[in-house]
């Protein structure tokens, strides 16, 4: 498939990303495939090789199709396992890593990423991932590039542990005037920042919100109870004065840990 794929119109790349890439599969896992474009990839022939896969009409989502960061691709169930196709913008993937390299980062409203699209996601799946196929051996430099984690993203996203005690403060002000979707929200935001700057404290990827909690509290150096207290904060909103003071001791434990 990422032959057939690799040899169309644009697409300069295919890398297995996700959990098959990692070896942390499971039998149902999904294939997921990103398709490495320049250009604008041409839709109707990613859509007729993948009917041919599947044996029936397959609707393409072209870029921004699925939003401003995930970009687009398809959905596909090719011998009973599902197989996604993802969009990425060569070029864009390349811009934002000159960005890390250089110590920026966006985080950019996206549908499916709560806690939004954290641009350093785009060089962190090319270097989890495996390279399929690369026409030209762009995406095999890129991959090479990319292992090693740059210092300057390193320092930025530590810093940004900051808005966790931002966040907590907002929360304590919301849980005094009864407003537990903000409560709530502002939580998960300070929780998601935390678990952004402890990868990057350790220099490891972190691609989004699922499965990021548990990855961090298994990070060398995290306290043995990370886990346990975030999931505290976030499951106790039936007490949304506790829930923050929770989360505030959290975020202090934390960013001193950072800090050291």
């Amino acid at each position: 498939m990422a032959e057939r794929l690799a040899g169309l119109p644009g697409i300069a790349g295919v890398l297995l990303g996700g959990s098959r890439a990692r070896g942390t599969h499971r039998p149902d896992s999904d294939w997921d495939l990103g398709l490495y474009y320049r250009g604008e990839p041409d839709t109707a022939a990613l859509a007729a090789l993948a009917a041919e896969f599947t044996g029936g009409p397959v609707e393409v989502a072209g870029p921004g199709g699925w939003g401003p960061w995930v970009n687009g691709g398809a959905w596909l169930t090719v011998d009973g396992l599902p197989v996604d196709w993802i969009l990425r913008d060569l070029d864009r993937v390349e811009r934002v890593w000159d960005d890390c390299r250089a110590g920026r980062y966006e985080v950019g409203t996206q549908p499916g990423h709560p806690l939004g699209f954290w641009s350093p996601a785009y060089p962190g799946e090319v270097a989890l991932g495996r390279v399929l196929a690369d026409r030209d051996g762009e995406l095999t430099a890129l991959r090479e590039q990319t292992r090693h984690y740059p210092e300057p993203l390193r320092a930025a996203l530590v810093a940004a542990a900051w808005e966790g005690e931002f966040s907590v403060a907002a929360a304590r002000k919301s849980a005094r005037a009864g407003d537990t979707l903000h409560v709530a929200l502002c939580l998960s935001r300070a929780v998601g920042v935390l678990t952004q700057s402890l990868h990057a404290h350790h220099r490891t990827w972190c691609l989004n919100e699922k499965g990021a909690l548990a990855a961090a509290a298994a990070l060398p150096g995290t306290p043995p109870d990370f886990r346990a207290r975030a999931e505290d904060v976030l499951t106790r909103l039936d007490d949304p004065a506790a829930a923050v003071e929770a989360a505030a001791a959290l975020v202090a434990d934390i960013r001193d840990l950072l800090d050291s």
